[in-house]
C-alpha cells in the first residue's frame, strides 16, 4: 500500500460552480500510478467549498448555482468581511 501528497494550485476563477476534475488531473500525473484508491481534496479559504457531483447534464451547474445564489445572496449582511466583497475573484485555491 502507497500514498501520495501533492500540493496545486487552480486557475483563478469567478464566483460560481466550476469543473476542476482535468485541472487536478493534469497537475497530478502521478495519479495514472494508482488503479484504485482515494482522494482527500482540501481547499485552503474561508468561502470556498468542494462538491461532487456527476457531470452527466451540465444544466445541473446552472441550477446548483441558482439555489445558492438564492441560499447565499451575495448581498446577505456577512459577518466576515476581511476578504472583501467578493473574495472569490483573484484568489488561488491550493489543495492537498
Amino acid at each position: 500500500m502507497s500514498w501520495y501528497q501533492k500540493t496545486i494550485s487552480l486557475k483563478r476563477k469567478a464566483r460560481g460552480c466550476h469543473l476542476i476534475t482535468n485541472e487536478i488531473v493534469g497537475q497530478v500525473p502521478e495519479i495514472q500510478n494508482y488503479k484504485i484508491g482515494l482522494a482527500n481534496i482540501f481547499i485552503q479559504h474561508t468561502s470556498a467549498s468542494l462538491c461532487l457531483n456527476e457531470n452527466a447534464d451540465p444544466d445541473v451547474r446552472v441550477d446548483m448555482e441558482m439555489g445558492l445564489n438564492k441560499l447565499v445572496p451575495e448581498n446577505w449582511p456577512y459577518i466576515h468581511t476581511a476578504e472583501g466583497p467578493d473574495d472569490m475573484i483573484g484568489y488561488s485555491e491550493d489543495l492537498f
